[in-house]
């Protein structure tokens, strides 16, 4: 039997909101390297924090990301 769907909505406490923030940010990037190792992907992952904190993944080299970026886009 799986989990229960939970409702996605602002958590009001705001040490609350920081704690699940940290801990989904170490789970995001634990993702984005495991896509990047299993698929031979190149992933990039920028998180600002509600302070304004920068948080960053890459599985090359940033500005190499950025240049493909701004290719496709």
């Amino acid at each position: 039997m799986g989990r229960g769907k939970i409702e996605i909505k602002k958590i009001e406490n705001a040490n609350s909101r920081q704690v699940t923030f940290s801990k989904r940010r170490v789970g995001l990037l634990k993702k984005a390297s495991e896509l990047a190792i299993l698929c031979d992907a190149q992933v990039g992952v920028i998180i600002f924090s509600n302070t304004g904190k920068l948080f960053e993944f890459s599985s090359t080299s940033p500005l190499l990301s950025l240049r493909n970026f701004e290719f496709c886009a």
